[in-house]
This record gives structure tokens, sequence and C-alpha cells, in this order.
């Protein structure tokens, strides 16, 4: 549906670097980064408002590089909303339709149609700035939607959104695109939004893809040491894999070996998420070799949560429940085992 092929944009001093990215028809793609990472930057390259250096976009199979925004049939909803303060709820909404050779009851029922989906009928004769954060990124989605696009592109849509509400707004943004079938690219900065709401994401810094794959493969195997710490890995280490006489892997870091899956030899770095390593003060499975005695050196609470470093070299950081925690009287300097499974060991080069 989108092909993007060896873009290059340069805006300022930053650059976007041969960017190849491919979203399927009705696919809802994520593209998620930190911030200056060049996620709105190619945005609005593939909506046409920036000049392109190189490369080519294509929609539906057509070559749009070198056509404006309103040729390339892409409903776009800015972070800020961009909406217009001397017009209503519904003027805004039907703001894009009217620059299109339509009649006014064609204009009317695609309007009516955006307010619908979104619920937005309780709003329409208010002005943008009695609305809340969270209404006023709607009414940007649902003048998006109204136009009927090919693609629909969602610079930030959970920005303003406060933490006690994004889920019901995550669900909205499910259930919308259920109903529609809209091929969507939805730009983030927070990995829970992007792994809640992708079905494949990419992962860009720097002007760079550096890795495009489903919510498991960029959660779970991080292909990058930049990307696994940004996905708040925190247990990135170097080491070398070699292969036992039974053909079993094993990764090797600060004199301890750890049991692995993976065909590659040599110079790597392993990945293992805080949440997979289980701490207990006896052996926790006697038939796992990745169960290492360590003692603890850190604990750090996070309110709900806690993280808790064992040192057995190397050191290794554990994600505990606050409740586990007391439960354990848990303190530091004392002797613990922590145990994960072989396949909770990512391995890349």
């Amino acid at each position: 549906m989108l092909e993007v092929k060896e873009l290059c944009v340069q805006v300022g001093k930053f650059f976007l670097k041969d960017i190849n990215l491919n979203v399927e028809d009705g696919e809802y793609f994520v593209l998620l980064g930190p911030t200056g990472s060049g996620k709105t930057v190619l945005l609005e390259s593939i909506a046409g408002l920036n000049a392109v250096t190189s490369g080519q976009v294509w929609i539906n199979g057509r070559d749009v590089t070198d056509l404006n925004l309103e040729h390339r049939r892409i409903g776009f909803a800015y972070q800020d909303y961009a909406l217009y303060r001397h017009l209503t709820v519904r003027d805004n909404i039907s703001f894009g339709l009217m620059w299109r050779k339509m009649k006014r009851k064609e204009i009317e029922k695609a309007v009516d149609m955006a307010i619908d989906l979104l619920g937005l009928s309780n709003l329409l004769d208010k002005r943008p700035w009695t609305l809340s954060g969270g209404e006023s990124q709607k009414i940007a989605l649902a003048r998006a939607i109204a136009i009927k696009p090919d693609l629909l592109i969602l610079d930030e849509p959970l920005s303003a959104v406060d933490s006690e509400t994004k889920e019901d707004y995550e669900r909205e943004l499910k259930d919308l695109h259920k109903r529609l079938k809209l091929t969507t690219i939805h730009v983030t900065h927070s990995f829970e939004e992007a792994i809640s709401l992708g079905d494949r994401i990419a992962v860009i810094m720097d002007g760079e893809i550096l890795q495009v794959g489903t919510p498991e493969q960029i959660f779970r195997q991080p292909q990058s040491e930049l990307v696994a710490r940004f996905l708040m890995t925190r247990n990135v280490l170097k080491g070398e894999v070699t292969t036992g006489l039974d053909g079993q892997s094993f990764f090797s870091v600060d004199g301890t070996n750890l049991s692995v899956n993976t065909a590659l030899q040599g110079s790597v770095h392993a990945s293992i998420r805080p949440e997979d390593i289980l701490i207990s003060r006896e052996p926790a499975d006697s038939g796992n070799p990745n169960s290492l005695q360590g003692t603890v050196t850190r604990i750090v609470d996070r309110g709900s949560v806690a993280y808790v470093t064992v040192n057995v070299p190397p050191p290794f950081t554990c994600l505990m429940l606050r409740r586990s925690l007391k439960e354990m009287e848990l303190e530091e300097n004392e002797k613990v085992f922590v145990t994960f499974d072989t396949s909770d060991v990512n391995i890349f080069e």
C-alpha cells in the first residue's frame, strides 16, 4: 500500500537517511522513536510537506513523490491538532472537504459519518479553545477520516491524553481501525503504546530505521544495542558465544556461561528483559542452567514495582512487583538466585 524507497530528506541540519518502509494495505503501522529521531520529518515527507533529496514515495502503486498533500489522498492528524479557533467543531471537521469538488449533501454525509464513528455529537457547536486535549485530538482525527483517505497518518495522537484515560483512547483507536480497515501510520515515543496498537513497528533513531518487526520481535528480540536500551531492556551484555560438545550454545560474559539458543558465534551482544528474571532465595529450577547465585547490590523502588540489581557477575537488573519485594523482605547485600529461561536470552551481533 505504502512504499518508501531509499528516501533521503534534509530539514535544516537534520537528515533522513535511506529510509525504506513497506506498509501493507489495512495495516496499523507504528513508527516508534525518541524525541528528535525524525518521526515527524518522515511523516511530513510521506505526506508531501518536505522536499525530497532522493528516493521515492509510492501509495497504492502510484508514485506520489512529486505530488502535493492534497493529491496524495492522505488524512493527517497533527500532534498540535491544527484546529481553527474561529470555526465550530463541525466546521473544523468539514474543512478538509470544502476544497474538494463535492456537493453539500456529500460533505454533510461524510462529516456525519466521522462524527458518529468518534461519538462527537455533543461537541459540534463548541469552539476549539473550549475543548480538552483529548477532545481536540478526536476532532483532528475526525477531520482526517472525513475525507476518506487511502492512508491515515497520526502524529502522537495520545500525547495530550492523561494516563487514566489513555487505555480508553487506545481501545477507541483499535475499534476505529477494525471498523474502517484504513491503512494507518501512528507515530509515538511510547513503546507501551506501540506494542498495544501496532500490527508492526518500525524503530527510528537519528534519521535511520533501525528495525522493523512485530511487537513481539521488537520488544523481545531487539537487533541492536540502541534499540534494546531504548526499549528499557536494561540487561544488555557483550560477550562471546561458543558451542559445547552436545551442540548447546553458551554466551560467556565476566566468567559466567549462559545457556542460549542461537546460530551466531564469536563476539556478540545479549539482552534479557528485567521482567523475565526471577529472584529467589533458593534455586528456582534445578534443571535450568540459567539459575545463578549472586548478591543484591541495589534496590530501586518505583512505587508499584521495584528494580533489583543482582551481581553474579555480571550484574542483572530484575523487575519485581512491590508486593513481592515486601513479602520476600529483600535487602541489599543478600545472597539470592536469579533464574531465566534459555529462550529469554536474545542474542544479536
